[in-house]
């Protein structure tokens, strides 16, 4: 069964339940190929990554360590057309009540408005952008 595209906002809220972390503010970016998050504590250990989403700064930050075999090393290139080498796991993400599995790049977010930024690859098929909607 194929799901109708669901409408969202500009910014969404997202859960990862396995992180314990809920209703994270997220920019929808359309400009963006892929997903980010913030991540922090990125550890490589054998064949499998270990990192903590968020930071200690961030009133969602959970410390929670968690794992992934299924990751990759890429290479990112910003809006600024810098290009910086960073890690992508696979995620499981409510974003809207809708449960999603998609590639998020773990950056250094901390600075950014929004701790998690939303891109196509995620969105196609899945959702449809109304900007009219006001978080």
């Amino acid at each position: 069964m194929i799901k109708e595209p669901q409408i969202i906002g500009s910014v969404v809220k997202i859960s990862i339940p396995a992180g314990d972390i809920y209703d994270l503010p997220a920019k929808i970016d359309t400009g963006a190929d892929g997903s980010s998050i913030w991540a922090t504590n990125i550890k490589e250990k054998g064949s499998e990554l270990e990192y903590c989403l968020l930071g200690p700064s961030s009133d969602k930050y959970t410390g929670k360590v968690l794992k992934s075999t299924d990751y990759e090393r890429v290479k990112i290139k910003n809006s600024f057309g810098d290009t910086e080498q960073r890690y992508r796991v696979k995620i499981s993400v409510l974003i809207e009540g809708r449960k999603v599995s998609a590639k998020f790049s773990l950056a250094n977010r901390k600075l950014k408005s929004y701790p998690a930024l939303v891109g196509r690859r995620l969105l196609n098929k899945r959702f449809v952008i109304d900007i009219s909607k006001i978080p």
